[in-house]
């Protein structure tokens, strides 16, 4: 679990920097176009350095996948940090769907397929380290 959780983080990443040659079409297709022209407004490069930055965030939490799963060197914090990257797509997921029900907002499928797919990644991770660290404290 937390090997392909690792894995679908880094083809996230992967995406988002490939997503850069088409900037504006991905920006659209994701539903930011307006906030990242916003952002652009202010400063051209704002929304690649964003963009950038989010796609390192990815990246991380796949190699702490990885890591967890011993398919790449041994990470600092290892165990709070899987439990953290968990909480913060679950919470991310969950959010999203309660935000939107209470406030009906006007893209939701697309932000309820975000909201899946994040609550799903976010599982992988909490079980995955579950499994891991409670269920087979050999482990530890």
């Amino acid at each position: 679990m937390l090997k392909f959780g690792g894995y679908i983080n880094i083809i996230i990443a992967i995406g988002h920097i490939i997503g850069l040659f088409w900037a504006n079409q991905m920006f659209e297709i994701t539903g930011i176009g307006k906030e990242m022209a916003q952002l652009a407004q202010i400063y051209p490069s704002l929304p690649f350095i964003i963009t950038i930055f989010v796609s390192v965030v990815f990246l991380i939490f796949g190699l702490y996948g990885l890591s967890a799963d011993n398919q790449w060197r041994q990470l600092p914090f290892l165990k709070p940090i899987i439990f953290a990257i968990a909480g913060v797509y679950l919470i991310r997921g969950i959010g999203e769907i309660l935000f939107d029900i209470q406030y009906q907002n006007a893209s939701q499928f697309l932000e309820l397929t975000y909201s899946l797919i994040a609550i799903f990644i976010g599982l992988l991770f909490l079980i995955g380290g579950i499994k891991k660290w409670i269920l087979s404290p050999k482990n530890q």
